[in-house]
């Protein structure tokens, strides 16, 4: 392992932390640029919206998820910055090579290699927030770093729509692939490791005890009520908040009459303003209440959940598409509140040498349920109800879906009944 450096000043510390967000943006635009080249791969491939909805959500997802407990296992025991670099590479290179594509089966081959890439994209990167940012500060940096999906998804509806209009979908995948790579060489040149713990009473590299293993990391957390609670809550959350995401480009095309260019143009900024500025209040917000109750790193994800609901209904029922764009201005700043908290409480449970592993676990759940099943059931939804209801299935499909997040919500607020012990015994045990 590479030699960690001590604890960093604080103008260090941001710089890590823009780098780090820029690499979270490229994660999102490569993710999320297949969302607003559905129609024309569907055209040119002939696929239907289950097919789609595989190619979305469990194309990605399953691998995403089983390789990103190995790869934070390995974060935790070497450098989180060399594992970062490799996999913005590996996930640049596979986004490009979406675009050489002939057939369905090649495509979900190429989105396997994204999943693969992106498994090492976030962990680590949660892991050295932690180690960069004192617990006072944690939420809101969680916050900024949480802008990177806000700008990704922006970016990849945005450049996106007006791309596949000028140069088509192919060389779409190309010009938001290869960039990617310049970036994982700034992060492998500039980025240092922080010492592990670092603002913990007893920092991880001073500790002799060689880093638990995977059983021991997850029978640690999961005899922690608060954690099981977001680790359930947050992926009910997400399998609503992503199913009704990936689809929403579809849903102002076949509703509303919009083109690619037009649901880009408008939609992406609308989208990327009001989540990111939900995000930053909710990491703010969270780290100002928390200091007078720690339950706050559970109720206001809660809260954000409940309270955007009606709003993200009102975009997909709303029978004009600007009170349906109206509509998703508030979602995108109640929904954007609740991110930061979660990501924060469960960095805050596990103790330093568990973190990036913690990370995963959250990651696991929100990606499983939230892109694993969210795009799909969507898309079987849409095929299933067209009959009936025709363009107008996938609207009803994505409102369908969102109800489900009800329960995200009281799963979070339940457990924030054992915050507060569960953080009691984390401290004892740093």
């Amino acid at each position: 392992m590479a030699r960690e450096e001590v604890i960093p000043t604080r103008g260090y510390s941001h710089y890590v932390l823009a780098v780090l967000t820029v690499m979270y943006t490229f994660n999102f635009l490569d993710r999320y640029v297949l969302t607003i080249l559905v129609v024309p791969i569907q055209q040119e491939l002939d696929l239907s919206d289950t097919m789609m909805g595989f190619l979305l959500g469990p194309a990605f997802a399953f691998v995403y998820t089983g390789l990103g407990i190995p790869i934070a296992y390995l974060a935790d025991r070497y450098s989180r910055r060399n594992i970062l670099a490799v996999s913005l590479v590996v996930w640049s290179a596979m986004t490009a090579a979406s675009g050489l594509a002939r057939t369905a089966t090649e495509l979900a081959v190429t989105r396997v290699g994204v999943g693969i890439g992106e498994a090492g994209g976030s962990a680590p990167a949660h892991s050295m927030i932690s180690d960069y940012f004192p617990l006072e500060r944690r939420a809101f940096a969680f916050g900024i770093f949480q802008q990177g999906v806000y700008v990704g998804q922006m970016l990849g509806l945005a450049v996106g729509g007006i791309l596949v209009e000028l140069i088509g979908w192919r060389e779409t995948f190309f010009a938001v692939g290869l960039p990617g790579i310049v970036v994982a060489v700034v992060l492998h040149r500039t980025v240092r490791d922080p010492v592990r713990g670092s603002f913990d009473p007893k920092p991880a590299e001073m500790d002799s005890e060689p880093a638990p293993g995977i059983r021991e990391v997850f029978r640690t957390l999961w005899r922690r009520p608060s954690f099981r609670a977001l680790m359930f809550g947050g992926g009910i959350a997400s399998f609503a908040g992503t199913g009704f995401g990936f689809w929403l480009p579809v849903l102002f095309e076949r509703v509303h009459d919009m083109s690619r260019m037009e649901v880009g143009l408008i939609f992406g900024p609308v989208l990327a303003i009001s989540g990111s500025a939900g995000a930053l209040l909710g990491g703010l917000i969270t780290d100002r209440l928390s200091k007078r109750d720690r339950r706050f790193l559970m109720w206001i994800p809660a809260a954000s959940v409940l309270l955007s609901l009606p709003f993200l209904l009102g975009v997909c029922l709303w029978p004009t598409s600007f009170g349906a764009i109206a509509c998703a201005v508030p979602s995108g700043i109640l929904g954007g509140c609740w991110a930061p908290a979660v990501y924060s409480a469960a960095q805050t449970l596990a103790p330093p040498r568990m973190r990036a592993l913690a990370a995963s676990l959250m990651i696991l759940s929100i990606t499983l349920l939230g892109m694993g099943a969210g795009p799909q059931v969507v898309g079987i939804l849409n095929d299933v109800l067209a009959s009936r209801f025709g363009e107008d299935a996938v609207r009803y499909s994505m409102s369908i879906v969102l109800g489900t997040s009800v329960v995200g919500a009281l799963f979070l607020l339940l457990g924030a009944r054992h915050l507060k012990d569960d953080l009691r015994v984390s401290a004892s045990s740093s």
